[in-house]
């Protein structure tokens, strides 16, 4: 008879603790917070902001030879419209060389030497037909 009792008591506890309990759910949240990626040349405009070549960005994109942002970094005018040279941009076939986060410079950002744009971009990741 004991084992019984214990056996029920054990059941009606399993009961009342399943009964009690919340299914839990998953939750992923994809946040891009902090400060942007300190990449020499520019990060690219769309998620996972990964550093650009030399190259990509035209001169218009730095002040100073800083880096004025894309993406959710981005801080040029509303209306900005900056030349790219898309060969550069991975979802266009790059392949080369990539740059590291937090590399030296090894290229002067003053004279841009050798650009040619064949995309004008707007930080957020929307292109158009360059302008001439």
């Amino acid at each position: 008879m004991n084992r019984f009792r214990t056996l029920s008591t054990a059941a009606a506890a399993a009961l009342t603790l399943a009964a009690t309990t919340h299914p839990l759910h998953a939750q992923v949240t994809v946040t891009v917070g902090g400060p942007p990626p300190a990449c020499p040349y520019g990060y690219y405009d769309f998620a996972p902001y990964g550093c650009a070549p030399y190259g990509y960005y035209g001169p218009e994109w730095f002040t100073g030879g800083v880096f004025i942002g894309a993406g959710p970094w981005f801080h040029g005018p509303r209306d900005f419209h900056g030349s790219v040279n898309n060969h550069f941009d991975p979802n266009h076939g790059y392949h080369g060389p990539s740059v590291a986060r937090g590399a030296r410079p090894t290229h002067s950002l003053k004279a841009m030497h050798g650009f040619h744009a064949n995309e004008m971009r707007d930080g957020h990741g929307h292109a158009s037909a360059p302008h001439h």
